[in-house]
């Protein structure tokens, strides 16, 4: 360790920053979020200093003097010549007064760290002033692990320490708080449901479990959104749920990349499902959500897109409900919007359509879609068919023969945003041979109407091209 950390408070204590400029306002931006009671010093002063701290912080004009420094509790020198710097930097030492000196790690008793701020939770990461972007690069990366409200968590927790001491022994205390910030009261608050958090808190603590309850212990399941497949569209939130997560029930869309995001310890469940081929059905997956939420468990129900576009996240949602579970649901970018991106299409457009519908092609059994067709080809704008491969020359023929032109623009999207994915684009009425001659096997989106003719992708004569060269 090359450096002590150490959390101090400044809360209305005497700062100082030597220099007006840019540096020093970055400096004036941390020390206000402190609290701190702070001064600026220079001879001039940057219009943008001005500006921002006017009335937050005192801005005296003028050179500064030793005296100035010996009142402070911490100063930092900023826009200052190297000289000059040094020469305080000595003042500052024979006053006691800890000194930072802006890219000049050195001269410095201490170094600004990177900061992740959750208001009462607080997460520095120094570097010794040796490599600041990577000091940047890791705070980022813990800003994407920590919840924005944790630390609203942490003022509930306080809130209730004295409640808790009242209430729980002190041999119980470590394992209700460790229960607890695992638990459903914290993933509610989490989820920003606060009023029901006390609610549940208040009942939690006035009928502590006794050791017959304590092993009734629910815990909680998050119906979460992997997005289309490239793990770099997954959400923030999505992340931190897969990496707390104690059991995993994924399905068939979710890919390995994202898969690996994962506590390497959790327990994982494959219950996809294909067309006719329900690996686990749907009823049996409730049951197990269920019965792993009532082990104590965290429990993520990972599925392709967003849950609740074509994703049976309803169910799920309802069953769990009903069987009093703590259930939250995270969302995620639906294959409609993640494909479209990854063909640098557009599903709406000023000029060619000012509304976009979502549809699935895949009906119970054999059957076709029981859709509204006249309406569907009525709309003229943009139409997004989910599961729609197998059904595709139905689909084309009942939408022509309710009015849409044979020569509309259609894409087929198949693995978007994936490695593998494969975009093939033509008119309407030849369709079912655009998907033969891609070779489109699935899982696929048709998106149908005018924007369809401004995606990337190949064309039915490139492809024709394409299979004659390579014979």
């Amino acid at each position: 360790m090359k450096a002590f950390p150490a959390h101090i408070n400044l809360n209305d204590r005497p700062v100082l920053i030597i220099g007006g400029g840019a540096e020093a306002l970055a400096k004036a931006r941390l020390m206000l979020a402190s609290g701190a009671d702070l001064a600026l010093i220079a001879a001039t002063f940057a219009p943008e200093t001005e500006a921002e701290l006017e009335g937050r912080a005192r801005l005296i004009v003028r050179k500064p003097v030793a005296a100035d420094i010996e009142s402070a509790v911490l100063a930092f020198i900023a826009d200052t010549p190297a000289e000059e710097a040094r020469r305080w930097a000595e003042i500052a030492r024979m006053a006691g007064v800890l000194l930072n000196v802006v890219d000049q790690p050195e001269l410095c008793d201490f170094t600004t760290p990177s900061i992740v701020d959750r208001g009462r939770v607080t997460v520095s990461i120094s570097t010794a002033g040796a490599a600041p972007v990577l000091g940047k690069r890791l705070r980022a990366d813990i800003e994407a692990l920590l919840p924005p409200r944790l630390g609203a968590l942490a003022d509930f927790a306080d809130r209730y320490r004295e409640t808790v001491k009242a209430k729980i022994a002190p041999a119980e205390r470590r394992n209700f708080w460790e229960d607890f910030f695992d638990g459903p009261i914290a993933a509610q608050l989490l989820a920003g449901d606060e009023a029901g958090a006390h609610e549940a808190m208040l009942a939690l603590v006035n009928h502590p479990d006794t050791e017959e309850k304590a092993e009734e212990k629910t815990g909680a399941v998050h119906i979460v959104g992997a997005g289309p497949g490239d793990p770099d569209l997954l959400t923030i939130k999505a992340l931190r749920l897969l990496q707390r997560a104690d059991v995993i029930l994924y399905d068939r869309l979710v890919s390995d990349e994202i898969l690996s995001l994962a506590r390497r310890d959790a327990e994982r469940f494959y219950v996809g499902k294909a067309k006719s081929n329900h690996a686990v059905p749907q009823e049996e997956i409730e049951a197990r959500l269920i019965e792993f939420a009532r082990q104590g468990k965290t429990v993520v129900r990972l599925k392709g897109g967003d849950p609740f576009v074509f994703g049976r996240g309803g169910e799920e949602l309802e069953a769990l409900r009903n069987a009093s579970i703590p259930v939250f649901v995270c969302p995620g970018v639906t294959a409609a919007t993640g494909c479209a991106a990854a063909a640098n299409m557009a599903l709406t457009h000023r000029d060619h359509a000012q509304a976009v519908t979502f549809v699935t092609g895949h009906a119970k059994g054999e059957a076709d879609p029981a859709l509204d067709w006249s309406a569907l080809a009525a709309l003229k704008n943009t139409l997004v068919v989910y599961m729609g491969v197998a059904k595709a020359e139905t689909i084309a023929e009942k939408l022509i023969e309710h009015g849409r032109e044979r020569d509309t623009p259609v894409a087929v999207i198949e693995n978007g945003t994936r490695g593998n994915q494969k975009i093939v684009k033509g008119a309407l009425g030849y369709l079912p041979r655009l998907i033969d001659a891609g070779e489109i096997k699935g899982p696929a989106l048709l998106v149908i109407g005018e924007v369809a003719a401004l995606a990337d992708g190949d064309t039915l004569i490139d492809i024709i091209a394409r299979q004659r060269a390579a014979a």
